[in-house]
């Protein structure tokens, strides 16, 4: 017997207004990107001059960010909310905040080298790490990322500029993508979703 459209719906009701309401609640549920084919192993240099892989941060949340220390304007925005909002996360929880670890990738490896790169992170946050390498490296983890982009033809006087996607994304301790972080909503939009998934 095949039942209405409307008749499914009612069916479906109930889930709805639990799930709804489970959220009013402040329950997580299920990682928005659990399953997704984000992440994985790399091998990059640190703002310190040292090989780092993603290995190292095991058992640790990972805060990553695409971006380059010339960017005219989204970068430091976007870090300086992010720094602030881990900021706020760490008063109000420091134990889980302390299980976060911020990470700056440049996309524009040619200009930010590790010196570079250690003046630029530490105007956002103390634990901030900045990763580089070649373009090949710099390529391959963008791509497994999910980070996009593109070098401009360079202007007068050899400046360029990078495009470049804009998304904070939060990994979990085995390095499993959980949700993208909203900068765009402020300090307290980056707290709230760290206080939602960090445990």
């Amino acid at each position: 017997m095949n039942e209405s459209p409307l008749g499914r719906l009612s069916l479906l009701l109930p889930l709805l207004l639990a799930l709804l309401l489970g959220g009013c609640r402040g329950e997580a549920g299920p990682p928005p990107l659990e399953g997704a084919t984000l992440g994985g192993a790399f091998s990059l240099t640190s703002h310190q001059g040292r090989r780092v892989a993603e290995a190292d941060f095991a058992g640790r949340y990972r805060l990553v960010y695409f971006g380059f220390t010339f960017c005219p304007d989204v970068c430091p925005v976007d870090l300086q909310t992010i720094g602030a909002g881990l900021r706020r996360f760490e008063r109000d929880h420091p134990g889980r905040a302390a299980r976060v670890q911020p990470i700056f990738i440049t996309v524009d490896p040619a200009r930010d080298t590790p010196e570079v790169l250690a003046r630029y992170v530490a105007a956002f946050h103390p634990r901030l790490v900045g990763l580089t390498g070649t373009e090949d490296e710099v390529d391959a983890v963008a791509r497994a990322y999910g980070a996009s982009r593109q070098v401009g033809e360079p202007g007068r006087g050899g400046a360029y500029l990078v495009d470049h996607s804009r998304m904070a994304v939060l990994y979990g301790p085995e390095g499993q993508p959980i949700a993208i972080v909203p900068h765009d909503r402020g300090p307290d939009g980056v707290a709230a979703e760290l206080d939602r998934w960090v445990r």
